[in-house]
C-alpha cells in the first residue's frame, strides 16, 4: 500500500467508518428503545383483572406491530444512510424501492386491509381472544387474533377463519352485561293476580340465592302484564345478567317457575324470551 491509498483509506475510516459506527450504534439503540418500549407495554397492562386482561391482549398485539415495524423501518433507513459512505448512489434504489411498493400495494391490496382491519379491532378494543362474538353468521369464541385474521370456534366446534378485512359488524357477547325478558302467557280465562304473586315469589327466591348470585347484575324484576290478547295474558319477567349467562339463568328460572306453578295449579301456555346484549334485542321463543 502507498502513501496516497493509506492516505484515503485513513482519511475514509476516519470520515466514512466514524459515520457507519455512528449509524450502526444509533440504529441497535433504536431497535434496543422499541423492543424496550413493547415489552413495558405489555408489562404494564399485565393484571388478574379481566378488563386488564383484555387490555393486555390489546398491549400484545400492538407492542408485536411496534416492535415489527419499527426495527424494519430503522434497519431500511440505516442501510439507505450508509451505502453513500461506500460510494453508492441511493437514488435509484429509492426509486426502484418507491415502484416495488406501488407494485406490492396493487398486489396485496387484501393484505393490507386485513391488516387494517385488525389494526382497528385492536385499538379500539372490539374483542379479544376468549369472547363470545357473532360476525355475520357465525357465533363462537375467539380463539386466535392476529393483524390478518380471526379464528372462531363455532358452537358445532368447527374453527372458522375471518379476514379482518371482512369483518364489517361484530357483536360482543361477553362484554358488560346480558339481558333477557322471559314472558310467561296464561290461558285467556286465567286470573292475573295469582300468577303475578307466583312470579314475585320466584323472582325473590332467586335473587336471594347465594350460587346464583355471580351470575346476576341486576333482578329478576316482575314487570307486570306486558300484553292482552285471544291468546291469553302475557306476564314480564326481567333479569340482567353477566356476560354469557343469560341462557343459564333462562333455563333456571322456567325450571323454577313451572314448578311454583304446578305447585299452585297456575296453567301456562308458554314462555316467550327477548335477548338483550348491550343495546340491540334478539327475540327468540323457546
Amino acid at each position: 500500500m502507498n502513501t496516497t491509498s493509506f492516505t484515503r483509506w485513513t482519511y475514509w475510516t476516519m470520515a466514512s467508518g466514524t459515520r457507519l459506527a455512528g449509524i450502526l450504534i444509533a440504529a441497535f439503540l433504536l431497535i434496543r428503545l422499541v423492543h424496550s418500549l413493547s415489552r413495558r407495554m405489555v408489562r404494564a397492562a399485565t393484571t388478574p383483572t379481566r378488563a386488564a386482561q383484555m387490555r393486555e391482549q390489546q398491549m400484545r398485539t400492538l407492542a408485536g406491530l411496534l416492535s415489527s415495524v419499527g426495527t424494519a423501518v430503522i434497519i431500511i433507513v440505516a442501510v439507505l444512510t450508509a451505502l453513500p459512505e461506500f460510494g453508492v448512489n441511493v437514488t435509484p434504489i429509492s426509486g426502484l424501492a418507491a415502484l416495488a411498493s406501488l407494485a406490492l400495494g396493487f398486489g396485496a391490496q387484501n393484505l393490507v386491509k386485513d391488516w387494517i382491519g385488525g389494526i382497528v379491532i385492536v385499538i379500539e378494543d372490539q374483542y379479544v381472544v376468549g369472547d363470545l362474538v357473532r360476525i355475520g353468521e357465525t357465533l363462537g369464541r375467539v380463539e386466535h387474533l392476529t393483524l390478518r385474521r380471526t379464528v372462531l370456534r363455532d358452537l358445532q366446534g368447527a374453527l372458522v377463519h375471518v379476514s379482518n378485512g371482512d369483518v364489517r359488524q361484530a357483536a360482543n357477547l361477553s362484554r358488560d352485561w346480558s339481558q333477557l325478558f322471559l314472558d310467561v302467557t296464561l290461558p285467556p280465562e286465567e286470573p292475573v293476580d295469582r300468577a303475578l304473586t307466583a312470579l314475585e315469589r320466584v323472582a325473590g327466591e332467586f335473587r336471594g340465592d347465594a350460587a346464583w348470585s355471580p351470575a346476576l347484575v341486576d333482578g329478576p324484576r316482575v314487570l307486570g302484564v306486558e300484553a292482552v290478547t285471544l291468546a291469553g295474558s302475557t306476564l314480564r319477567l326481567q333479569v340482567r345478567t353477566a356476560p354469557t349467562r343469560q341462557h343459564d339463568v333462562a333455563r333456571e328460572l322456567r325450571r323454577r317457575i313451572r314448578a311454583r306453578f304446578e305447585q299452585e295449579h297456575i296453567p301456562c301456555v308458554g314462555v316467550q324470551r327477548t335477548e338483550m346484549v348491550g343495546a340491540p334485542a334478539v327475540k327468540t321463543t323457546t
